[in-house]
């Protein structure tokens, strides 16, 4: 067997269904635990996201980050080509039924976002004055496993900060060779530089950038997307009736266009669910941890509204371009089908506009991995390693641009799902903890009673 099949059957066992059963089944455990917080709470959660849109940031804040800089860091990663090659993939393989599993998957990521970001929020530290945070902390403080802890930070710099990295910096080169005829090893130069640009000026910097990009990004993506959706109106009706009646019956839904199961479905509407928001993958805590909030749970709050635009906006929206336009039956794959769904609508400007797109997608993931890496190497070895770790990843940002990236991307797959396992151990085995101070929230501060959780101050 060679090194590419040995990875390909290591990849089938991590991301099978034993994985996607953990995973959806943390996320039930939370929601039952908390009582179906993401449906009592959410116009909470929707207020504390974008209540405080316009306030500003106070110099005593500057090495940390406000309540929606840490979402917005957080959606950078989990908004990426997974939402548009992701969408596309699971509608190719799975049906349209695929994105009702996809809802399904989002609905209980937002019970296991929400315990993500408490438990950061609870065990961050300064390291060498800086505030800083993540799943090996309160692996390792809130489970007591300091073992588990170092090699979930292993894992994710290596699965995100030099792997991930090199797959965006290919993204951004294909499609800037696509649409403009850019040399590949330009465009990775480029990158690098932009990036280098931003992220030697620490967390402040990394901060402001998410906070003013992600909603362009965002805004720029739905309104295109919007307008070929509205523009094939007549389709809208029935393309949600297709989703959910292929969830259930995919040959009856699609006339037998598409010969899928509702096993595959299942299999690939939650998978890449999942693989978008990344609930319970342990990333997008490193920028929950940093938050400045009053208490807790409401970065929680925070957290779970990442997940509706991710899963609820986003990858909607995508599916929903490839739906009504036809191009699902095009039998095109991956991210020549959702290409193939804004050419249609958008003519030869659906090229351009698609490269536009995944450059910001891609630049702003490659911004927020790079920092969750950051706070990983503070965890192994201080500050002192941080600017080594920059200069790597700088180099691997070419690298992706000029090399062959499917075993890149194999390998960063592997080393993805290894680092969900220590993080699905500590939230399993924190549960409580998460729901005691969801309880605190709920039943104290909310009262205006006196607080344990509240105004924590970070422990050196």
């Amino acid at each position: 067997m060679n090194i590419s099949a040995l990875i390909d059957n290591i990849n089938n066992v991590l991301w099978g269904p034993p994985m996607l059963v953990l995973l959806v089944g943390t996320g039930i455990l939370f929601t039952l635990r908390l009582k179906g917080i993401q449906v009592r709470k959410f116009n909470l959660s929707f207020k504390q996201t974008f209540g405080g849109l316009f306030k500003k940031k106070s110099s005593a804040d500057a090495d940390g980050m406000s309540s929606f800089q840490a979402l917005a860091t957080a959606i950078a990663a989990q908004v990426g080509t997974g939402n548009l090659a992701g969408v596309a993939t699971a509608v190719a393989s799975g049906g349209p039924g695929a994105v009702f599993w996809m809802w399904v998957s989002g609905f209980f990521g937002m019970g296991t976002i929400f315990a993500e970001a408490v438990l950061a929020q609870l065990h961050t530290e300064r390291k060498d004055g800086e505030k800083t945070g993540g799943p090996a902390y309160y692996i390792k403080k809130g489970l007591g496993s300091n073992v588990l802890a170092v090699i979930f930070a292993l894992l994710i710099i290596i699965a995100l900060g030099f792997m991930g990295n090199m797959v965006q910096s290919s993204s951004i080169a294909e499609a800037a060779y696509t649409a403009f005829g850019l040399p590949n090893l330009i465009t990775g130069l480029i990158t690098a530089i932009i990036v280098g640009l931003i992220i030697i000026g620490g967390v402040s910097r990394i901060a402001s950038f998410t906070e003013r990009i992600v909603p362009i990004m965002a805004a720029f993506y739905i309104i295109g997307s919007l307008i070929i959706v509205f523009m094939h109106y007549e389709m809208i009706l029935p393309a949600f009736k297709m989703i959910f009646q292929s969830a259930f019956n995919p040959t009856a839904a699609t006339g037998g266009v598409i010969g899928v199961s509702v096993k595959e479905a299942m299999r690939y509407g939650i998978a890449r669910g999942l693989f978008s928001n990344e609930a319970g993958m342990g990333s997008t805590p490193h920028a929950h941890a940093v938050a400045k909030v009053k208490h807790p749970a409401e970065q929680g709050l925070v957290a779970m509204m990442g997940v509706v635009i991710d899963t609820g906006v986003v990858c909607t929206l995508t599916a929903l371009v490839i739906l009504t336009t036809g191009a699902f039956s095009s039998g095109l794959y991956g991210a020549q089908l959702a290409q193939e769904g804004f050419t249609i609508g958008f003519g030869n400007f659906g090229t351009t506009f698609i490269a536009i797109c995944l450059f910001f997608f891609a630049i702003s993931t490659i911004i927020s991995w790079y920092y969750f890496g950051e706070a990983n190497i503070k965890f192994l070895v201080g500050k002192k390693g941080i600017n080594s770790y920059r200069i790597l990843v700088l180099i691997f940002i070419v690298m992706g641009t000029i090399m062959q990236t499917e075993m890149v991307w194999e390998l960063a797959d592997v080393f993805n799902g290894l680092m969900v396992i220590p993080n699905l151990i500590a939230l399993i085995g924190l549960t409580s903890l998460v729901v005691k101070v969801a309880r605190d929230y709920e039943g104290t501060f909310l009262n205006n009673k006196p607080s344990i959780y509240a105004n924590r101050k970070d422990k050196k």
